[in-house]
Order: structure tokens, then sequence, then C-alpha cells
């Protein structure tokens, strides 16, 4: 099964939590055993599993990639804007995809794991490739 996800984000740097339209996905694919892949196809925009329990968590991800990667004028790529090159970047370090397991017709998160979209140089219309497979 393969569905898109689609939603608008609304800042600038935001995570963005998607386990629960995943969980939907996984529900209406009827896979009991299988893996669940969500893919990014977003340049400046990333996907991880962390914990959303304390919102302290999310701002404190959101605050490291801005102090490891600033938005600066001097990036040797500045096609559209400098936040566009620093977005690049966030995004490859963080990754644009993640995977986890289906067992019982459940996904097999951690009791504090969240599915996050980082936004790296919003606000935009956003999507996300879900796909689900059996076996």
């Amino acid at each position: 099964m393969f569905e898109i996800l689609s939603f608008r984000t609304t800042q600038s740097h935001e995570l963005v939590r998607l386990e629960d339209q995943v969980r939907d996905v996984v529900r209406r694919s009827g896979v009991d055993e299988g893996i669940c892949h969500v893919y990014c196809p977003h340049t400046t925009a990333g996907l991880t599993i962390n914990s959303a329990m304390d919102p302290g968590t999310l701002q404190d991800i959101l605050s490291e990639y801005r102090r490891l990667v600033p938005t600066r004028v001097d990036f040797h790529h500045t096609f559209d804007t400098p936040t566009d090159a620093a977005g690049h970047i966030k995004s490859t370090l963080m990754g644009v995809q993640v995977s986890c397991p289906i067992h019982g017709g459940r996904l097999m998160l951690g009791g504090s794991q969240s599915i996050l979209f980082a936004e790296f140089d919003g606000p935009r219309d956003r999507q996300v490739y879900v796909k689900v497979v059996q076996g």
C-alpha cells in the first residue's frame, strides 16, 4: 500500500508529529507483519524518530540544528535564499526517510517515540510518502 500525506507547515523551523497519520495508513493497509517506510521528497525538510513526550525535546532538536547550521549569506549555493541553503544542509544531516517494523498490525514505535517531520525552510505545503510492505 502506498499513500501520500499532505499538510502545510506553519513556521520556518518546526517538527510536525506524523505517527498518528502513519498508524492510520498501516491500519488501512491490513498488513499484519511487515515494514512501514516513510519518505520525504523535499530538500529542505527531513524525517526522524524521537521523543515528543516533552515539548522541550522538540525545541532542543530544532535549536541544535539552528546552532549547527545557522542561516548565513556566505553559502556557495544561494539560488533561492540563505534559509533555503541552510535547509539543504540540515536535511542532509537529518535524513529524509525512516522505517519501522509492523507486528500484529501495529507500528512498532517505542512508548515515547514519534515520527517527526522537520521543516527547515517554511512555512510550505509539504508531502511525505508512506509505503507499507507485507512480509
